[in-house]
């Protein structure tokens, strides 16, 4: 979204991370998996360490990355849970999770993101102890010495994070505002879409047209819903942060 030569620069200031993100980071590119950019791990670092949540939402594991990451600088005393529904993708992220240094303050839902938000929405409680239909499996990498194993997952989220398929994030919306709290912090990753949001929509190939109006769709709900404020940056693949409107 900016000049290579300024990225560069800009990767060049930022601190190493622990060994084991460096190392997970590397094989995720080597295998193709996406993941967050340099760029966005930089601010989202930056929002974990300002914000300081103590509960924190993720729609879109892939192999545990992101949530790694995050949990790496959210406060000690916060918990992270990661929703993921592929198959391929989950497997090897319980692998990571199950390695990581703050595994006790990690969990894996699985199941199609929809259903899980619904539930989550819509429950009075859920804990790891049990599951709802439309919430296929709740992972707790610790087992018996997590953190999560006698919280509730239908509980408000000061931190929220989406990097999930772009063209469900419409849909998947009403469940985030519900589960955010009052004074959090709802961050949404690719949302730029390499620059072509900007374009016509009859300039995108027919089968990327779709993604491409739900996108903008999404990016006008966002920044024109009185009840909320939001600002779209061009970092990474472009990045909205959301808070809710305060009087």
């Amino acid at each position: 979204m900016i000049d290579e030569r300024i990225s560069e620069y800009l990767r060049s200031l930022e601190r190493d991370m622990p060994e084991y993100l460096e190392q997970l980071e590397k094989r995720a590119l080597r295998e193709e998996v996406p993941i967050i950019r340099k760029d966005a791990q930089a601010l989202l670092r930056f929002l974990l360490q300002m914000k300081r949540p103590k509960r924190i939402l993720e729609v879109g594991t892939a192999v545990g990355f992101s949530c790694m990451y995050m949990s790496e600088y959210m406060p000690a005393d916060a918990k992270i849970a990661t929703i993921e529904k592929v198959q391929m993708r989950i497997v090897p992220a319980k692998e990571n999770f199950a390695g990581a240094p703050r595994a006790e303050r990690i969990a894996l839902l699985i199941g199609d993101a929809a259903e899980v938000l619904r539930v989550l929405c819509e429950a009075d409680e859920v804990k790891a102890t049990g599951t709802e239909e439309g919430l296929r499996e709740i992972y707790l990498p610790a087992g018996a010495c997590s953190v999560w194993q006698q919280a509730s997952f239908t509980e408000k989220y000061d931190f929220i994070f989406m990097d999930a398929a772009k063209g469900q994030y419409m849909n998947f919306l009403p469940y985030l505002l519900k589960l955010l709290a009052p004074d959090g912090l709802f961050v949404t990753d690719n949302v730029l879409q390499e620059g072509s949001i900007a374009d016509s929509k009859f300039s995108i190939t027919r089968r990327d047209r779709t993604i491409h109006m739900r996108m903008r769709e999404y990016l006008y709900e966002l920044t024109h819903n009185d009840a909320l404020n939001t600002t779209v940056l061009p970092v990474g693949d472009g990045m909205a942060l959301t808070t809710f409107k305060t009087n």
